[in-house]
């Protein structure tokens, strides 16, 4: 029998602790939220602002949060849910998408705290980096104002990967050209080249107006007929053409910036006609079983007749 060395210990288990749900769940990164949730002492108590980005099977979800000690709070939200109000209603968790729920969010959110005549953010879209600096302070707008400083949020990814050409730099491009401040560079944008180290912005603007959808919708048709039909369903339903997509984006874009409001809530009648059964008291029930058996017995009894 060989010896075995013994690895986790009684003292091992006595002062094992468990880690934190969410943790052990994989949806929170705590090294990563302490680092964006700490502020400063000398700051006062003023949050730290955080734009959250977050996809599901269908959709993309962009928040503006901060964290207090019972919980985070939420100034503004936007989904890709609510694109089909600004002319949107196919490929709603794709890159595109993404750039214009970030988009939404920013405007809405400026809206919101009277800043949106003031950072319009850049209305041409050339996915360039727009920064500037005051004193020894870099700020990602084109101008700051005297009087009112520019929103500024650090982009929270949760556990996804931050790979170059990620979905998630769609969003952080979309709210910065809509007039937030986030602290970026171009590295991770799609059209980065990590060995020559250039940026390739016209990459990314295709990318932005769904060019590379609209590639793929060409070369599947060309290619397998039937696959493109079963794939593409809900733009052909749509009457949405490879050649039609950048001028889709665009007025997207123009409709957002014209109202970014969200939507009045429509009220709410519970149907009162449902009405759960009332549970059988135990008569009933014994009842329920003896009539089961009798009907049983009394069909044995005229088989083996």
């Amino acid at each position: 029998m060989a010896f075995t060395k013994v690895q986790k210990s009684k003292a091992y288990f006595s002062r094992y602790q468990v880690k934190l749900r969410r943790r052990r769940e994989g949806r929170t990164d705590y090294r990563q939220r302490k680092r964006l949730c700490t502020q400063d002492k000398n700051k006062y108590q003023s949050p730290k602002y955080r734009l959250v980005v977050r996809f599901t099977n269908r959709y993309v979800i962009c928040q503006i949060a901060y964290s207090l000690i019972d919980g985070d709070r939420i100034l503004a939200q936007a989904t890709s849910a609510e694109l089909p109000r600004y002319g949107l209603s196919v490929g709603l968790k794709n890159y595109a998408a993404a750039y214009c729920t970030g988009l939404l969010v920013a405007r809405r959110l400026l809206q919101k705290i009277g800043l949106d005549d003031v950072y319009e953010g850049n209305t041409e879209v050339d996915a360039q980096i727009v920064s500037c600096e005051v004193g020894k302070k870099k700020y990602y707008v084109d101008e700051v104002d005297e009087d009112k400083r520019p929103f500024r949020a650090l982009l929270d990814v949760g556990c996804r990967p931050t790979t170059t050409g990620c979905r998630i730099f769609g969003a952080l491009k979309g709210a910065a050209d809509g007039g937030l401040d986030i602290p970026h560079s171009e590295k991770r944008f799609p059209g980065y080249d990590r060995d020559s180290k250039e940026y390739d912005a016209d990459t990314h603007r295709e990318r932005i107006f769904g060019g590379h959808v609209g590639e793929y919708m060409e070369y599947l048709e060309e290619e397998d007929n039937a696959k493109f039909k079963e794939q593409f369903a809900s733009y052909i339903e749509n009457e949405i053409e490879a050649d039609g997509l950048e001028e889709l984006y665009e007025g997207v874009h123009e409709n957002i910036r014209e109202d970014p409001s969200p939507a009045p809530k429509k009220d709410f009648t519970p149907d009162k006609s449902f009405k759960c059964k009332a549970k059988l008291t135990h008569a009933e029930r014994k009842a329920r079983v003896q009539a089961k058996k009798d009907a049983k017995n009394a069909e044995l009894a005229d088989d083996d007749e």
